[in-house]
């Protein structure tokens, strides 16, 4: 509930700023401001997730590393909102749904089924996905399904309140500073 609740004020509190990116969006390509991809959550069940739409509308739904020339589709407003980091604010509303939390492994997509297997080979379907994550700060994109999966356990091994306190805060680090900065849709 804690996490609910969390989320609930947070959306409130930046409710400006989710206007004023949705304002960017809208000018540049329209509706729809937000889109919504199928991840993978707990237990490996599936859930919509929310984020704002940094890309243009004909962009095919798959991950940016297996589009040809990616930049292609990027809009003008997306390259500053992906730069912060702030297409993942939408999340609040899976984490208010109780789909995800603050702290825990990135939902994987339906059909990152190598990760996906490591991760049920580790038992780490077992947590639900989160806004942020020990791998986030420790690589995000930049590291191996391997390299991934290594660190999920460890997050696993030494889940606390304190580290999650600790990953949520260096997320803002790693967003407003540049560091970990892989390319997702």
């Amino acid at each position: 509930m804690l996490n609910r609740l969390l989320a609930l004020i947070l959306l409130i509190g930046i409710s400006p700023l989710l206007l004023i990116i949705s304002f960017f969006i809208f000018i540049d390509d329209g509706f729809p401001i937000l889109f919504t991809q199928k991840r993978v959550g707990k237990d490996y069940t599936f859930f919509k997730m929310y984020k704002f739409r940094s890309m243009k509308k004909n962009t095919p739904n798959v991950a940016t590393h297996l589009l040809k020339n990616p930049e292609q589709y990027v809009l003008k407003a997306g390259k500053i909102i992906r730069k912060l980091s702030f297409d993942e604010l939408p999340n609040f509303i899976n984490i208010l749904k109780g789909d995800m939390v603050f702290v825990g492994p990135r939902p994987a997509l339906y059909n990152q089924d190598k990760l996906m297997a490591l991760r049920v080979k580790h038992g780490i379907e077992k947590l639900k996905p989160g806004l942020t994550g020990w791998a986030q700060i420790n690589g995000r994109d930049e590291i191996s399904n391997e390299e991934k999966v290594t660190l999920e356990v460890e997050y696993l091994n030494k889940k606390s309140v304190r580290l999650d306190v600790s990953i949520f805060f260096k997320t803002f680090t790693s967003a407003f500073f540049g560091k970990n900065k892989g390319v997702t849709h």
